[in-house]
């Protein structure tokens, strides 16, 4: 069974980092997209970046220069560095993966507050 595990979420201030990671088992397949979503109260789920198994990243354009995603493909981990971090990015923060068939999988979510 495969299981997404988050964790690094958490309080931080306008201006700040932090780091998400996000550490996939259980699949038998190869992870081709390794990606973060993001859902604020009221909003939908967005996506915040994602990479893929070549290593090409793609991002919101909310983020992009603040945020950079990376994958450790030894460990089946992705993360995500969230630097000068606003008010605007506080949500609960999803891992997603992507593997072959067209299946996906999702994380339970990791909790991030922005103070400003």
């Amino acid at each position: 069974q495969v299981q997404l595990v988050e964790s690094g979420g958490g309080l931080v201030q306008a201006g700040g980092s932090l780091r998400l990671s996000c550490a996939a088992s259980g699949t038998t397949f190869s992870i081709n997209t390794m990606g973060w979503y993001r859902q604020a109260p009221g909003k939908q789920r967005e996506l915040v970046a994602s990479i893929a198994s070549g290593d090409s990243t793609n991002y919101a354009d909310s983020v992009k220069g603040r945020f950079t995603i990376s994958r450790d493909n030894a460990k089946n981990t992705v993360y995500l560095q969230m630097n000068r971090v606003k008010p605007e990015d506080t949500a609960v923060y999803y891992c997603n993966i992507r593997v072959p068939y067209g299946r996906q999988f999702w994380g339970k979510g990791t909790l991030v507050t922005v103070s400003s």
